[in-house]
């Protein structure tokens, strides 16, 4: 499929797999927005495009139904929807992660950015898809949110798992309105998340991992695909991490 003028929304947009997915499509000639807390930092990274058309940043914490609601409505002004492929990449984990160490405040914001946000996204997005009889929906996962990895402790595997689910619900629900959704499972990633690591993770390690564009590419593939056609899941590993 030609992917040219094609309305996105990328949540998590402003670095790591959201920025990766954002200039990967904007190069395929969609129409792209990315969102992100931070609005300085998502102007810079939209800075990193360069063609036409431009990549547009718009503040908006996910985890804020209310501003949610206001970046959809920013989106309807620039004739932005309905949408046809939103990134559900935004995501957050925290340095003291073990059961013993966590705080009940970390717990309830990685469960209102990396839970709530998709789905207030979700919910926003789907009415226009559900109207025009197709769309794609990405959601960026993690394999703790198929099998709990000590590494990232209980709150993000638990948000991660309940990330999973809501996708594969809405996929199940709405393939007959034309919505596919597709949960992809990365690995260990080079991305900014990794300075929340409770250990350093040295450079020569970080260029072994999953690189942002990887999963671009498989995001593109999958936008490519006939509409006839979901990929439900997708995991991609660094070749030296095990997975089964």
């Amino acid at each position: 499929m030609d992917l040219k003028n094609k309305r996105v929304l990328v949540t998590g947009g402003g670095s790591g797999i959201g920025l990766g997915i954002a200039l990967a499509l904007a190069r395929e000639g969609c129409r792209v927005v990315i969102a992100g807390r931070n609005q300085a930092k998502l102007d810079q990274a939209a800075s990193r495009f360069s063609g036409q058309p431009v990549i547009m940043a718009q503040a908006c914490n996910v985890a804020d139904r209310g501003e949610v609601d206001r970046l959809f409505a920013t989106l309807a002004d620039q004739n932005l929807l309905p949408l046809d492929i939103l990134v559900n990449s935004a995501g957050v984990n925290v340095a003291r992660r073990k059961m013993v160490d966590l705080d009940p405040h970390d717990w309830e914001q990685m469960m209102a950015i990396n839970v709530n946000g998709a789905y207030y996204c979700m919910h926003a997005a789907l009415p226009g898809m559900r109207q025009q009889g197709e769309g794609l929906i990405v959601n960026i996962a993690s394999i703790a949110g198929k099998c709990a990895l000590t590494l990232a402790g209980p709150a993000y595997c638990a948000s991660k798992f309940a990330m999973s689910a809501l996708g594969l619900a809405v996929g199940l629900e709405d393939r007959a309105n034309g919505v596919r959704v597709t949960n992809i499972y990365p690995g260990e990633v080079n991305t900014p998340i990794l300075d929340q690591r409770p250990v350093p993770v040295p450079d020569e390690k970080k260029l072994q991992m999953v690189q942002p564009e990887d999963i671009a590419a498989c995001v593109v593939t999958i936008a490519r695909l006939p509409t006839r056609v979901v990929v439900p899941e997708l995991v991609i590993t660094p070749l030296y991490q095990e997975y089964a």
